[in-house]
C-alpha cells in the first residue's frame, strides 16, 4: 500500500466505542487535534452495542486500578447529562445478590447497603421469592449504549474531531521504535500520539510494544424481551441472570454461557429466558422474546490497563471492563494526561505493568 497524501493529527484514537468516543470527546474539548477511526460502519458495532449497560454495577467486584475510579462514575455520568443533551442515564438503583450471602456487612463499600423484608418487597414488588436480604446500590443505573455513544461522536465531531468509519486498524506505523501513526483500511493516519481504544483488537495492535497483556473474553448471552411496563423497577442481579427495563415495556437480560460453549440455538435461549423471568417475577406471563445476541467483552485479569506503553508517549492503551461504566471518567483523565503530560493519580494503579513504577 502506498502512503499517500498524509494527513497530520497530534491524537488517533483506535476504536468507537464507548471508550474511544469518549477519549475522543475529552480530548476535542480540552482544542487537541483528533482523529477517531473505527472499523465499523457507525460507532458502537462492537462490544457497546451489545453491553448489558449498567452504569456502577460490577457486583461490588472492581478489580485493580478500577476501584480507585469508582467514585468518579456518577459525578462523571451526571456531568455528560448536563454538556450532551443525547445523554440519559436511567437512575433506577440495583438490588443483587447472591446464592451465599456474605455475613460480614463491614465489608460493603460506601454507597451500598443491605436491605431485607420489606424493603425489598418495595423495591421490587414483583419478586416471587425474594432472598432473605441483598444489597441495595441506589446511585446506580443504565443507558442505551449506542445513544451515548453516538452522542459521543457527535459531539466531538462537532469539536472539531475526524470520524473515520470503516477503516480497520491493521498496526501501528514504526518510525525506528516510535510509532508515529496507524495504518488503516483508508490508508497511512499519522499522529504524534495514537491512543489504543480496540476492546478484544487492542493487546494485537500494541503486542510489538506490550506483549502478553492477559485479557479474557468469556461469552455472555444478552436477551430482549417485551414485557409490562414497570415489571422490574431496578437493575436486579441475582445467581442465574442479570436483568433491567431499558425502555417502558422492553427488558435486557444477561444470562451466563461457560467458556467454550457452542452457540446456542434461539429456541433454547428464548426457553430459558422465558421461564428464568417467569419463575422470578409475578405478572411476567405476557414477557416475549424480542432476540438474542452473545459479546465477548475483554476482561483484563487484573483490571484496567490504561497508560502509556512507550516511555516516548507516542502509544498509549485503555483497555479495560466495564467500558460502559468507566469510559466517561477514564476519557476525562486521559484526555488531561495527554494534554497537561502530568500523571492521573486515579490511573496510578492501571498502568501497563511493564511500565509500572
Amino acid at each position: 500500500m502506498g502512503r499517500g497524501k498524509r494527513i497530520m493529527s497530534a491524537v488517533a484514537v483506535v476504536g468507537a466505542g464507548i471508550v474511544g468516543a469518549s477519549v475522543a470527546y475529552h480530548l476535542a474539548r480540552r482544542g487537541v487535534s483528533v482523529t477517531l477511526l473505527d472499523r465499523g460502519p457507525s460507532p458502537a458495532t462492537g462490544v457497546t452495542g451489545n453491553s448489558f449497560a449498567w452504569i456502577g454495577g460490577c457486583g461490588g467486584d472492581w478489580p485493580g486500578g478500577a476501584r480507585d475510579l469508582r467514585e468518579s462514575v456518577g459525578a462523571d455520568y451526571r456531568r455528560l447529562e448536563t454538556e450532551l443533551a443525547d445523554v440519559t442515564v436511567r437512575w433506577t438503583g440495583s438490588l443483587t445478590w447472591t446464592e451465599t450471602p456474605d455475613g460480614h456487612e463491614s465489608r460493603l463499600e460506601a454507597g451500598r447497603f443491605w436491605v431485607g423484608g420489606s424493603d425489598i418487597a418495595t423495591l421490587e414488588p414483583n419478586l416471587r421469592n425474594p432472598p432473605e436480604r441483598a444489597v441495595h446500590t441506589p446511585s446506580d443505573g443504565g443507558v442505551d449504549p449506542v445513544a451515548v455513544t453516538n452522542a459521543l461522536v457527535d459531539a466531538a465531531r462537532t469539536l472539531g474531531a475526524r470520524v473515520i468509519h470503516n477503516s480497520a486498524v491493521t498496526s501501528l506505523a514504526m518510525s525506528g521504535q516510535r510509532v508515529e501513526g496507524v495504518w488503516s483500511a483508508t490508508g497511512f493516519h499519522a499522529a504524534e500520539t495514537v491512543v489504543l481504544t480496540a476492546g478484544t483488537d487492542t493487546p494485537t495492535l500494541c503486542e510489538p510494544l506490550l506483549a502478553g497483556v492477559p485479557v479474557a473474553t468469556p461469552p455472555v448471552c444478552l436477551v430482549r424481551l417485551a414485557a409490562p411496563a414497570g415489571l422490574i423497577t431496578s437493575i436486579v442481579a441475582c445467581p442465574d441472570f442479570e436483568v433491567r427495563e431499558v425502555r417502558d415495556g422492553e427488558l435486557l437480560l444477561t444470562l451466563p454461557m461457560a467458556a467454550g460453549t457452542a452457540a446456542t440455538s434461539s429456541e433454547q435461549v428464548e426457553r430459558n429466558a422465558l421461564r428464568q423471568v417467569r419463575t422470578a417475577f409475578r405478572g411476567s406471563d405476557s414477557c416475549r422474546f424480542l432476540g438474542h445476541r452473545v459479546c465477548r467483552p475483554p476482561m483484563p485479569a487484573q483490571g484496567p490497563v490504561i497508560g502509556f506503553a512507550e516511555r516516548d508517549r507516542s502509544v498509549y492503551v485503555a483497555l479495560m471492563h466495564s467500558g460502559m461504566t468507566l469510559a466517561p471518567t477514564v476519557g476525562r483523565l486521559i484526555a488531561d494526561e495527554l494534554v497537561t503530560g502530568r500523571p492521573a493519580p486515579e490511573l496510578r494503579r492501571c498502568r501497563p505493568r511493564r511500565l509500572a513504577p
